[in-house]
Parts: C-alpha cells; structure tokens; sequence
C-alpha cells in the first residue's frame, strides 16, 4: 500500500487512495446510511471498487483528489476527504467517512487540513463544498471550516437540489482560529 503521505491533521495523515484501498471503499460505499446523502457510487463487489481506483485519475490529472484519510493511532482508514476539480472548473472539497468516526470531530479536522494543502500547497484561490440541504451536520461541518453559503444549485449527476458554500484563501488565512492546528 502507498504509505506516502501528503498532509496531516493533529489525528490523521492523508495520502492518494490505490487499488490497495479496494476493500475499504467498497465496505464505505455500501454503507446505506454513509450513502444516504452523498449521491456518490455503490458497487456491486470489492472487484468494481478495484477497477474505479486502478482508474481514478484525478491525482495525475490534477495534482488533487479524495484521498485516503488514516488514523495516526491505528493505522485504520477512516474515510476519505480531499478536493475535487469539477467540469464548470470549481474545486470541491468532499468527505466520506466511516459511521463509527461521526460525531468525533474527524469531518471538520479533515476539512480543514484539506483547504489547509489546497490553499497553501496547490495555490488555489477559492474551494467549495456541496451538501443536500437536509444534511445538517455536513452544513455544520462546512460553517465551522469557516466556509458560507454560496448559492442553490443542482446536482448534474442526481439531480437533486444542493447548497454550495464557499470560502476563499484570503478568508481562509485571515481567520487564524480554524486555519491553523
């Protein structure tokens, strides 16, 4: 398994997803529960999980993508969470974890460590973050990263209605409290 890894929070360490990871994506991806607000992909076996990440290309392409969040203390991957480069050219930040790590402050220590390396380490200017408006705790998550409500808009992928909330690297940098660890 890869273990190089490119960034790290105060409990995790962050690193690309590989064909590796097949097992672990699989089990979080049919999670119904973990499925239930994200529009994202199941499949139908650990092979299918395989082959998306043999394929995923967004790390080459992009200098950027979801990646492998693990626990300093085991080892274990808790999740994902990274920045996405979407068609209209917006950088998403997303996260997928584990039901077992909610509530435990791992979605917004994620969060921020990765608007943390997009800013400092990729350059970019500006992230946003997509969540179903019945998804509170993502809401929450997003506004205690210090990002605000953008506008309504719509899935392409599901159709369903989303809110995008933004946050820019001056805003970002000038509010020190979430910035930095």
């Amino acid at each position: 398994m890869n273990n190089i890894y490119l960034f790290e929070s105060p409990r995790l360490r962050f690193r690309e997803t590989t064909v590796n990871d097949a097992d672990v994506i699989y089990r979080l991806n049919s999670d119904p529960e973990v499925m239930q607000y994200t529009g994202g992909v199941s499949w139908n076996s650990i092979a299918e999980a395989g082959e998306f990440l043999a394929n995923y290309q967004d790390f080459r392409k992009n200098n950027m993508g979801r990646w492998a969040a693990v626990g300093k203390d085991d080892g274990a991957v808790i999740g994902w969470c990274g920045l996405k480069l979407q068609a209209n050219g917006e950088i998403d930040l997303g996260y997928r974890l584990f039901k077992n790590y909610w509530n435990q402050g791992y979605a917004t220590e994620a969060g921020l460590a990765s608007l943390n390396y997009g800013f400092e380490k990729l350059g970019l200017k500006k992230i946003i973050g997509q969540v179903l408006p019945v998804h509170f705790a993502s809401i929450r998550v997003l506004e205690k990263i210090g990002m605000h409500f953008l506008r309504h808009d719509v899935d392409k992928q599901t159709g369903q209605n989303i809110l995008v909330y933004t946050i820019t690297h001056e805003d970002f940098c000038r509010n020190k409290s979430i910035s930095s660890f």
